[in-house]
């Protein structure tokens, strides 16, 4: 059975003040994790950790290459990665205890989604926490 969005749990996860470990976030301002991240911090109030191959700081906020380095708790796991490789990182939020993962728009496991979800984490897929926002009046 194909993954389905629950507008509740996007409503949860965009109205509530939350720690996003955002992979695939680089200081390549044409990448538009970037911009998404910004909006997470700016509009939403959210914390933003960057996690990258480089490992770079982003808006200011240290940079990790791997969820499991990332100290303390991470709420949410927004998957800015090819919809081939983020199984892995699905696994990765599942074995450090994160709250829900994010697949991005046009990020597409099923596969992963169920891993996710049959280990306790809420899952958002295939879509933007931009696009969302303003149906929830954030």
């Amino acid at each position: 059975m194909a993954h389905r969005n629950d507008p509740a749990v996007i409503g949860r996860l965009l109205g509530e003040h939350g720690r996003w470990a955002v992979v695939g976030l680089s200081n390549n301002p044409r990448r538009a994790a970037v911009g998404v991240s910004r909006f997470l911090m700016d509009r939403l109030g959210m914390e933003v950790v960057p996690v990258s191959l480089k490992g770079d700081d982003v808006h200011g906020q240290k940079g990790y290459t791997s969820l499991a380095d990332v100290p303390g708790s991470i709420d949410v796991v927004d998957c800015f990665v090819n919809s081939n490789r983020v199984g892995a990182v699905v696994d990765q939020a599942i074995a450090v205890g994160a709250r829900a993962v994010w697949l991005q728009l046009g990020v597409i496991d099923e596969d992963a989604a169920r891993r996710a979800a049959d280990a306790g984490l809420e899952v958002v897929m295939d879509t933007c926490p931009v696009m969302e926002a303003p149906a929830l009046g954030l």
